[in-house]
């Protein structure tokens, strides 16, 4: 039989799968961006053009330069193991949705510029982690919530643009967000539930007093 904590470390290990995956592939295109001396925004999405439509696919897999992805990169990896690790049922489904409606809405949404980065995708984990545990009453579930809260609640403010010529994909902050909360009032009969107590059956066929006197009689007995 194994041991709990290696269930554990293979869980961790599974959660672990497809946002290292994911951080693997950014980074490599990176790289081959800095040693080659060439730009892969194209692959972003430009919102309502032809040659921006691959971008819904691609842009989440492009960084501007390292410290765009720096900035990304942990907050990836935190909040996709998070998910993959406490909504184990669920979690592919929600990361793809998370991922395609993002993207979409970007498409269909933005500014006329292009739009790369995961950003939309770490919003939208976020807003699924923080609304999911909630909704669900579960004080384990909601304990990530409001450890996601704590780390990343800074980070509302990215969904309101300052002015309308941000440095920053605002639009895909917020879709990414709307797509996250949406996705768990969706979800929030599946995945992990709050148990339900189970109460002892209750004796109805007699009164009372004759199951007090059944009881008395087998005593003495």
């Amino acid at each position: 039989m194994k041991k709990s904590s290696d269930i554990e470390l293979k869980k961790i290990k599974t959660a672990l799968v497809i946002p290292g995956f994911f951080l693997l592939l950014t980074f490599s295109l990176k790289l081959v961006e800095t040693l080659e001396g060439f730009s892969l925004v194209e692959w972003g999405i430009k919102p309502l053009s032809v040659v921006g439509l691959p971008g819904i696919l691609l842009a989440p897999l492009v960084h501007s330069d390292w410290s765009h992805f720096f900035a990304n990169a942990l907050p990836f990896l935190v909040l996709g193991t998070t998910l993959f690790y406490f909504y184990r049922g669920i979690s592919v489904r929600v990361f793809v949705y998370i991922y395609l409606l993002s993207g979409i809405w970007v498409w269909l949404g933005a500014r006329d510029a292009w739009h790369i980065g995961a950003s939309g995708i770490i919003y939208g984990l976020a807003a699924f982690l923080i609304v999911g545990g909630f909704i669900r009453n579960y004080i384990p579930l909601m304990a990530i919530s409001l450890m996601v809260v704590f780390l990343y609640g800074g980070m509302i403010w990215g969904i309101f643009p300052l002015k309308w010529d941000v440095p920053y994909s605002w639009e895909s902050h917020l879709w990414g967000t709307i797509a996250g909360g949406m996705l768990a009032f969706i979800y929030r009969r599946q995945g992990p539930q709050k148990p339900v107590k189970e109460w002892p059956e209750e004796n109805y066929d007699h009164p009372f007093w004759e199951v007090d006197l059944e009881n008395q009689l087998s005593d003495n007995d």
